[in-house]
């Protein structure tokens, strides 16, 4: 029988929902023979509700559960800082590879040498024997994960194609028959299979499905919140023919697993009801990045709410996709909308800076992503668009003043990175508040939970 590999990533917030990641790891033991490899590539710790209260260590139990043989660092695996994900990979029975991710020399002491968590089992690359092929495995993690994860303080991500051709080296020169990568680079995994030698890049980070073949390797990202899984055989990479795409809806329960979650939930006392919704708000991918929405809006309002702020902002990337809120409404749910260790900030910036700020909304920036809106505004901004960007910016229908300074609450993150907005910087925070899904528990008990689209972001054809 050939080898096989079974493929999962970016479980994030699937830990929330007991049956779904019960389900995910019951598929996973389904499929699961002497011939298979289970791999992993990022952000399978974080974010998510329980991610954030048990930093991380709620998917102890679910690899556990399905003893995967590898996995790599994603972005998120670093919310709450080296040392919380460290310890996750001491104690989790599968093999951390992680090649491009070291301690940052002028940021942090570390003993044992530059490598980040080495005493606790990681190593650069691995090799494991299955249906007698040797498989050589290494694992890569985004570049900028140091200026999009303010927990990644201390730590240092260098190139990926230089760590993957400096580790396909070595697992060449053992001998072994297949070297695959754990990914979590995201659109970065076209350039790495066009630079390295390698047979497979597993993917993760961006949340798209993905089945490709570029330059003879075989590319596969099977989408977020424990919703796919992908099984590959080994033998017939690069064929695209090699993958099946199975359905994590469809699999088996694991109860153990589940339970686990549900008493997880229980002993965090995350099943506060904060509001009712009548109307579903919905808050997928759809949504949020096409511009002005209603969960957009609730979480703008909040913010502005609790600094008494002119403006409140919310980047649409920070809003994680799920089940509509509707009906009664948790603290378990409003942590799911933004899950994220952050407290909101108030930031005081020019009128010229404001205006710079919602350009950068809409993708005014080196990093941003092509026809995508990238922020939700509070009651009173209006943004007006047309095909060439931003072309006019009112607050309280007077036009923003270039010399005037305004007060904007946002999440704390903003002020960490580059990779968004970056016309904000840390001189401009004057004020850290709650983390932000306890603003927007405040907000839905004190007001509501009842946002409406209201023309806050309007394009001159509409």
């Amino acid at each position: 029988m050939p080898s096989r590999l079974l493929h999962y990533s970016d479980i994030e917030n699937a830990y929330d929902d007991p049956d779904r990641i019960g389900r995910f790891a019951g598929l996973v033991k389904s499929l699961r023979d002497a011939d298979t490899v289970v791999l992993g590539t990022g952000d399978n710790t974080a974010p998510g509700v329980l991610s954030m209260v048990a930093q991380g260590r709620q998917a102890l139990d679910f690899f556990t559960a399905v003893a995967p043989d590898a996995d790599t660092f994603g972005n998120h695996d670093f919310d709450y800082g080296p040392d919380a994900v460290a310890d996750v990979a001491r104690e989790s029975p599968q093999t951390w590879v992680s090649a491009n991710v070291e301690w940052d020399d002028g940021a942090a002491d570390n003993p044992t040498g530059e490598r980040f968590a080495r005493e606790a089992g990681v190593v650069p690359s691995t090799a494991v024997e299955v249906a007698g092929t040797t498989v050589g495995l290494t694992g890569v993690t985004e570049p900028r994960t140091g200026s999009m994860c303010p927990g990644a303080t201390g730590l240092a991500f260098t190139d990926p194609v230089a760590a993957v051709r400096r580790e396909t080296a070595r697992l060449r020169d053992r001998g072994v028959d297949a070297v695959v990568v754990l990914s979590h680079l995201g659109s970065g995994d076209d350039a790495l299979a066009r630079e390295t030698d390698v047979d497979v890049i597993l993917g993760g980070h961006v949340h798209d499905r993905r089945v490709d073949r570029v330059a003879d390797t075989l590319l596969t990202r099977p989408g977020a919140n424990g919703r796919g899984l992908h099984e590959i055989e080994l033998d017939r990479a690069p064929s695209i023919s090699a993958v099946t795409v199975h359905e994590v809806a469809d699999g088996p329960l694991d109860e153990s697993v589940a339970e686990a979650m549900e008493q997880r939930r229980a002993d965090a006392g995350l099943t506060e009801v904060v509001g009712h919704v009548a109307d579903p708000i919905t808050r997928d991918r759809s949504v949020k990045h096409t511009g002005e929405c209603r969960i957009g809006n609730f979480i703008a309002d909040a913010y502005r709410w609790a600094a008494d702020a002119d403006v409140g902002l919310q980047n649409s990337g920070g809003i994680r996709e799920g089940p509509p809120l509707s009906g009664e409404v948790t603290v378990a749910d409003l942590v799911s909308v933004v899950p994220f260790d952050e407290p909101v900030t108030v930031a005081a910036v020019s009128g010229r800076e404001l205006r710079q700020l919602c350009r950068e909304a809409d993708g005014e920036h080196v990093q941003a992503v092509p026809d995508r809106w990238h922020a939700h505004v509070s009651d009173g901004l209006t943004i007006r668009r047309n095909g060439g960007g931003v072309e006019a910016v009112h607050l309280d229908g007077e036009p923003v003043a270039n010399d005037d300074t305004y007060t904007v609450a946002t999440t704390d993150y903003l002020f960490h990175t580059d990779h968004e907005f970056p016309v904000l910087d840390e001189h401009h925070r004057v004020e850290r508040l709650s983390t932000q899904y306890e603003v927007l528990a405040a907000h839905a008990r004190e007001r509501g939970i009842d946002p409406a689209v209201e023309g806050r972001i309007r394009h001159t054809d509409d």
